[in-house]
């Protein structure tokens, strides 16, 4: 991160879905900008499975001086989510119960869970009125979410590569990796100093062959026709793992993942259906065309279903990663949104910020 996070500590206990209440809760947060004295201009990001609290830093093409999300017009604020290993109270934590870290015995977490906790942050910052809400994939489930649980809370969401509902496939995904960090023996053992590092590795590189696509690799990892070992995507899928342990937890990957799973909105509400038209905000919906893990059907239903909804689709060859790699195209239809809301957005792809993807330079899904 490129600063250092606001921490806020609610010390009463915080009860979760499962029925378990953890003792107190450390939340980390970034806030850009200053709280109009009406309360109008918040601006609250909510990020992806393994992002963190600064949004500035992960999604600089949008949130920054001269960028859509100015902090010299709006008061945006990102919170690290709970269960997370970037400041927020996880697996990584300390349970003062025990004056030991909770590990493997941390709880589990929903998506609900986590916009609770969002929830006690917003009262705490003295926030009435949220003009609009952003989250792509895993942020993205708890925008939608949240939305429900607080229709009058918000003028605008924008949502992007995420749905209602986590999918079979989805799940599946996160299983393979969850199966792939506890096959590391080494996850069982918190003296050592590299506990989980190789399962993490392996679990980051069944990721990524959901986070991007068939093309993206033909683009990017294409080899010389004439070996016949040390191929390129090979070593790509290695960077990638050793990258990821560098910066996040194998107990904190295992806990969020599980997290997603829990996501379906119309759980106790009658249905997805029911859920979804509860939300009152006006609701922007972005798909990714060659998205693999939230396919655009995912985004067509929850356009469908939440009144007054538009839905764009991007047509890039990033996969699921187009949401955090396509920011020029991104910026274009929130700008549209935002700032004439009564048009359906249109994006032009003649225009400069609809270049074709394959000029574009290809990060590492530093904030998914």
């Amino acid at each position: 991160m490129s600063e250092n996070p606001k921490l806020w500590k609610h010390h009463a206990g915080f009860q979760l879905e499962c029925g378990v209440t953890l003792p107190q809760i450390e939340i980390a947060y970034h806030t850009y900008g200053t709280l109009a004295p009406d309360g109008s201009n918040v601006v609250w990001i909510c990020h992806a499975l393994t992002g963190n609290s600064d949004a500035a830093d992960w999604w600089n093409g949008l949130v920054g001086q001269g960028r859509l999300l100015d902090p010299a017009q709006f008061f945006i604020v990102c919170a690290n989510m709970l269960g997370s290993c970037y400041g927020t109270t996880g697996p990584d934590s300390i349970n003062p119960q025990t004056g030991e870290k909770y590990g493997l015995d941390f709880p589990t977490i929903t998506i609900r869970d986590m916009v609770a906790a969002h929830e006690l942050l917003r009262k705490h910052l003295g926030i009435n009125k949220i003009h609009a809400a952003l989250g792509g994939s895993m942020g993205g489930q708890q925008v939608v979410e949240w939305a429900i649980q607080k229709p009058d809370l918000f003028n605008y969401i924008l949502l992007l590569a995420t749905n209602a509902e986590h999918s079979p496939w989805g799940i599946a995904f996160n299983e393979s990796q969850r199966m792939a960090i506890r096959a590391d023996s080494s996850l069982y053992d918190p003296t050592n100093s590299e506990a989980g590092k190789k399962g993490l590795e392996a679990a980051r590189a069944v990721a990524m062959l959901s986070y991007r696509s068939y093309d993206t690799y033909l683009l990017s990892q294409k080899d010389d026709p004439n070996k016949i070992d040390d191929f390129r995507a090979s070593s790509y899928q290695r960077y990638q793992g050793t990258k990821l342990w560098q910066r996040f937890s194998p107990y904190a990957y295992l806990s969020l993942s599980k997290s997603m799973d829990s996501h379906n909105v119309g759980r106790g509400r009658g249905s997805t259906e029911k859920a979804l038209g509860l939300i009152h905000a006006k609701t922007l919906v972005l798909s990714i065309s060659s998205d693999l893990l939230f396919p655009p059907r995912e985004q067509e239903f929850l356009a469908a279903h939440i009144p007054g909804a538009q839905l764009a689709t991007l047509d890039s060859i990033y996969g699921h990663d187009g949401f955090l790699v396509e920011f020029e195209r991104i910026e274009t239809l929130f700008r549209q949104f935002l700032f004439s809301p009564d048009a359906k957005v249109n994006l032009n792809e003649n225009s400069p910020a609809a270049w074709s993807s394959a000029k574009m330079a290809l990060p590492g899904s530093e904030a998914f």
